[in-house]
């Protein structure tokens, strides 16, 4: 029996909790945890701790399933970066990532709280729901063992969610006709997605590449002259994200809608305790 809920009800609460697997990337804890590792760049260490999950893959498998990423920025540190360390180490750097990351920014008390316990019991319920079919991100973390305390369990459920989301928004960048920069100017348009800078600096790609990505946004009348998103392009965006919420229904029908309710309070309580704690850098979203 399908479960009704509120409209837009998933996506809500996916953005709960997707900050709180994604603080990893920002996280001194990380540098430290794989700096012991042996690595020295701070890329290769985001991107092995991202992929590790997937084995000790190469540039293609990351460009296809990270999508939007420069496959010759990836080709700079991937497979090498599984000479560093193998996938094994590298996720095992990533959970104390998780616990030292978590602990810091939300303090043991909340770690260890009753409320963390109920969130993680909620989000795992709802990862029952996840398919493996053509979610090659999700399926691979869903590989990886839960861990048995509540807030390490908690951030991967975060990250299944987040990862079988994500895959299905993959396929919706490719219906919309998105290539990997146009589906980042045009988020970044909407005042949502990362600044230029963040994502220049982080997915490999050159300033030239973001210019010409946002003509051809132009051409097709997504953008205007002064780069906002037209009201084809707004529209564009909505369907995005409403084709991503079909595809990314059924772990929260499957919650029921008191489930999702409080997950995404729990959740969003989470989320902005880490914020205040300084979790996110200053100026990560945002259009300029």
């Amino acid at each position: 029996m399908t479960t009704v809920l509120p409209p837009r009800a998933g996506r809500q609460c996916h953005n709960a909790l997707n900050p709180m697997h994604s603080a990893l990337y920002f996280s001194p804890d990380l540098d430290r945890e794989f700096t012991a590792l042996g690595f020295t760049d701070r890329s290769a260490m985001r991107l092995a701790a991202r992929s590790a999950a997937l084995g000790a893959v190469g540039a293609g498998t990351v460009a296809a399933t990270f999508y939007n990423y420069n496959h010759e920025f990836l080709s700079g540190h991937l497979p090498a970066v599984w000479e560093t360390a193998s996938p094994a180490e590298v996720l095992d750097a990533r959970l104390r990532t998780a616990d030292a990351t978590l602990r810091r920014l939300l303090g043991d008390d909340v770690v260890a709280s009753p409320e963390m316990a109920e969130a993680a019991e909620l989000a795992l319920r709802a990862t029952e729901a996840c398919t493996r079919h053509a979610r090659p991100l999700y399926s691979a973390n869903a590989d990886l063992p839960v861990p048995e305390q509540p807030h390490l369990a908690y951030w991967h459920a975060a990250t299944l969610l987040r990862e079988h989301r994500g895959d299905g928004h993959l396929s919706a960048l490719l219906a919309a006709g998105l290539d990997p920069v146009e589906a980042l100017a045009s988020h970044t348009a909407t005042g949502k997605g990362m600044s230029p800078r963040w994502v220049l600096g982080t997915r490999g790609w050159r300033r030239a590449d973001w210019e010409a990505a946002r003509e051809r946004l132009r051409e097709r009348g997504l953008l205007d002259a002064e780069g906002e998103l037209t009201e084809a392009g707004t529209a564009l965006r909505a369907e995005l994200e409403e084709h991503t919420d079909r595809l990314d229904s059924a772990p929260y029908e499957h919650l029921g809608a008191a489930g999702v309710e409080r997950l995404t309070e729990l959740g969003r309580g989470f989320l902005v305790a880490a914020a205040g704690a300084g979790a996110f850098p200053a100026d990560l979203l945002g259009k300029g």
